[in-house]
């Protein structure tokens, strides 16, 4: 558990860069949060904590890191996203984009679906609504469903209604789908893009494979089924490389 002065962030070590640990300090001298609180995860291209606000509360910091981040990668998706195409090619200013692009991601997603809420961003750092009861919601993967097919209609039904609003996820699994008390709670945004983005088709196909191939280990999905489930979240509208 850590307080809100600046050395007590320098006991992460090499977690936090610099940068990292100021901006920690600076959010939480603006009364955003008290303390770092837990680990939730450690990854090579993000750290995520749990924080204690001055009531009590909790919620989430989650800290690119700046140098392990696949900037490639976060360029390739941005530049494909009609939001960010002149963004300037420094690696930085991509790790930047990308948070900032997870919030606004999300504050859009939220009008449709359960997800965290935003709270706020800076340069690398997001923080955003913690997800649980006294311990933070399991990851599905974790946590598999009592009632698969009726978990499988919500999440279909959710990624239908982010479609609507001009928004796929691009990375959904197991891996980022909470099981909050038996229902779908959609993560990891950093990389949703809209619908009119060059590569919506690649990355919506890929979303319905994943969640498909998941729920296949509790009952039946066929290829007809699959394709059936594609049509009934993109509806009648056309997706910009549909023909490429």
């Amino acid at each position: 558990m850590v307080n809100n002065s600046r050395a007590a962030f320098k006991v992460y070590g090499n977690v936090f860069s610099e940068h990292s640990k100021n901006l920690l300090f600076r959010m939480s001298s603006q009364g955003y949060f008290e303390e770092l609180e837990s680990t939730i995860s450690v990854g090579k291209e993000a750290n995520i904590f749990s924080a204690k606000t001055k009531s009590g509360d909790r919620i989430i910091a989650k800290i690119y890191r700046l140098e392990n981040c696949n900037f490639s990668k976060m360029y390739d998706y941005l530049n494909q996203d009609p939001r960010y195409t002149s963004l300037n090619k420094k690696t930085r200013l991509i790790i930047f984009a990308w948070t900032q692009r997870e919030y606004r991601n999300l504050m859009l997603a939220r009008e449709v679906i359960k997800v965290p809420k935003p709270i706020a961003f800076k340069d690398n750092i997001l923080l955003m609504e913690f997800i649980g009861d006294s311990d933070p919601a399991p990851e599905l993967r974790n946590s598999p469903p009592k009632n698969p097919k009726k978990f499988y209609k919500d999440v279909i039904e959710n990624m239908h209604k982010l479609f609507k609003k001009g928004m796929i996820h691009g990375d959904l699994s197991p891996f980022n789908i909470l099981n909050h008390n038996e229902k779908p709670v959609f993560i990891d945004f950093s990389q949703a893009t809209m619908t009119n983005a060059d590569n919506a088709k690649e990355l919506i196909t890929r979303d319905v494979k994943n969640i498909c191939i998941y729920f296949r280990k509790f009952f039946e999905i066929t290829e007809e089924d699959e394709l059936k489930t594609y049509n009934k979240i993109v509806g009648k509208k056309n997706i910009k490389n549909e023909q490429k």
